[in-house]
């Protein structure tokens, strides 16, 4: 008796979805903080930036790397 798994079950966009919150949803919350604190406190809101700009491209680095199969 053969057991056969369906390993896709309509499309994959929720799997992209996914995959693009992951890259890109810590680094614009990240940002969007940093703009809010950047009236009241600019050394705080610097670091934030550079955060989110590190986490981006370390982000982009390892799922693109991921998605394109490298």
């Amino acid at each position: 008796m053969n057991l056969i798994l369906p390993l896709e079950i309509g499309g994959l966009e929720g799997l992209l979805i996914l995959i693009l919150l992951i890259m890109f949803g810590p680094a614009l919350i990240l940002l969007i903080i940093g703009l809010v604190l950047r009236k009241n406190n600019k050394k705080a809101a610097k670091v934030l930036y550079i955060l989110a700009g590190v986490y981006l491209l370390i982000s982009l680095g390892i799922c693109g790397g991921l998605a394109g199969g490298f």
